[in-house]
């Protein structure tokens, strides 16, 4: 008998599913655990796998096109079975559903008019300052997606300017791209002399980002505290572990080690809000923001403070690798009591960041410049770092905020505290 599939509910936050690719067609056989579709949710691209066996008699959504959790996915039966009476009940469902929740002194419902089309993506009115590619490069930097794009549309890498960081060629790049009208290091575009632009649809990553972020913002009383710290001694600590051990540690994963060691000391930090109770976690599980084509993602790294650097360095460069390959599950991103986001490898001195619920707080980190420091009365070259704790006031006071800090600054600015033998 014929059987509805329906969009599955893939994330916590996930409230409808594009269709990334389908792995079956019309008319193929399915066998349980068989890939039939991949499906893009607000965090990552996952494989939907079958849970029955069957022909796959009809597609409810088309690739790149969405659907409501819940929603009609596909319908599988037996070869020839008239499947249209499903439909059709689901048709009259939904009208029942919809009329359900119309106004009730409602008598006349309005047809709303027709969206305007998208305009057709047109080229990028801004060349980036920071591109150095050339036609002539061995290896043309690009994305996965972007590759496989280039090859789907017949597309030569070469001839694409790219938008992406150090010029790299994404996604959109492609999408903009049209023959003739861009060649890599041949230097400028033609002056643009009508006024033109680009939409395209918000993905799902961006809609939740917009949702939680929003949330957070409006709903969570921020405050932001802001300390320098001298990283002249984490910089000489860094320089000698990565000589003694091969490792590549970053400033990074010493910033994560010194927050996991300092939130097991300040426990109030390490806290989320919950409506009517608060929730002082006595793990500490910290989120690392990494950025992605489509937006942000945050990979937990568990159980931070009990972990040595080089396993901390492990993990967040493999979640990076996940996250640009949207092969990150739900495992990977839940949990976290505490965030970091770090910008100074883009030349970020100072910034502040939007809490990333449930935590109570997020630290921003900048970058290490270079600048005059009065060290025992004497002005001499030091080497600075900023950091600012964005705290939810309903939590976290500011005392507590201050005195979380204070200890970072200390474990940072004397690093031998924290890096004992069994913490590299």
């Amino acid at each position: 008998m014929a059987e509805i599939v329906r969009m599955p509910k893939m994330s916590d936050t996930m409230t409808e599913g594009v269709v990334a690719k389908w792995h079956k067609k019309i008319g193929d056989a399915v066998k349980s655990g068989d890939v039939v579709a991949e499906i893009e949710t607000d965090k990552a691209t996952m494989e939907f796998e079958s849970y029955q066996d069957g022909i796959l008699l009809y597609q409810g959504v088309e690739e790149g096109k969405s659907a409501p959790v819940n929603g009609v996915l596909a319908i599988f039966g037996k070869k020839g079975e008239d499947y249209k009476a499903l439909l059709e009940e689901e048709k009259k469902n939904e009208a029942i559903e919809k009329k359900a929740e119309a106004p009730a002194a409602e008598v006349k419902v309005e047809k709303p008019a027709p969206a305007a089309p998208v305009k057709k993506a047109e080229a990028p009115s801004i060349v980036p300052s920071s591109l150095t590619g050339s036609a002539t490069d061995d290896r043309i930097k690009a994305s996965p997606l972007a590759k496989k794009l280039a090859g789907e549309k017949g597309i030569d890498l070469s001839k694409v300017l790219g938008t992406g960081g150090q010029g790299r060629v994404v996604k959109r790049d492609i999408d903009w791209f049209k023959p003739g009208q861009f060649v890599a290091g041949a230097g400028s575009i033609a002056a643009i002399t009508k006024e033109s632009f680009d939409e395209v649809s918000v993905s799902q990553m961006r809609k939740t980002i917009a949702k939680r972020l929003g949330e957070s913002k409006f709903t969570a009383p921020h405050f932001y505290l802001t300390m320098e710290i001298d990283m002249a001694q984490a910089v000489s600590a860094r320089e000698s572990i990565n000589a003694v051990t091969g490792s590549k540690i970053s400033f990074n994963d010493l910033v994560l080690k010194a927050v996991a060691i300092a939130l097991r000391q300040h426990p109030k930090v390490n806290s989320s809000w919950l409506g009517d109770r608060i929730r002082t976690n006595h793990h500490i599980h910290i989120g690392v923001a990494v950025s992605v084509e489509d937006g942000l993602l945050v990979p937990v790294v568990r159980f931070a403070d009990s972990k040595t650097l080089r396993t901390i360095n492990a993990e967040v460069k493999a979640f990076v690798q996940k996250a640009k390959d949207k092969k990150l599950q739900p495992s990977d991103w839940e949990g976290n009591t505490f965030t970091i986001s770090n910008l100074g490898m883009f030349g970020i001195d100072e910034f502040t960041a939007i809490i990333n619920p449930p935590d109570a707080c997020i630290l921003a980190v900048g970058g290490i410049i270079e600048k005059p420091v009065v060290k025992n009365g004497q002005v001499v070259p030091g080497q600075v770092m900023k950091v600012t704790l964005s705290c939810d006031h309903r939590v976290v006071d500011g005392v507590a905020g201050s005195e979380f800090l204070r200890t970072l600054k200390g474990l940072l600015e004397n690093p031998v505290v924290m890096l004992g033998e069994a913490a590299i």
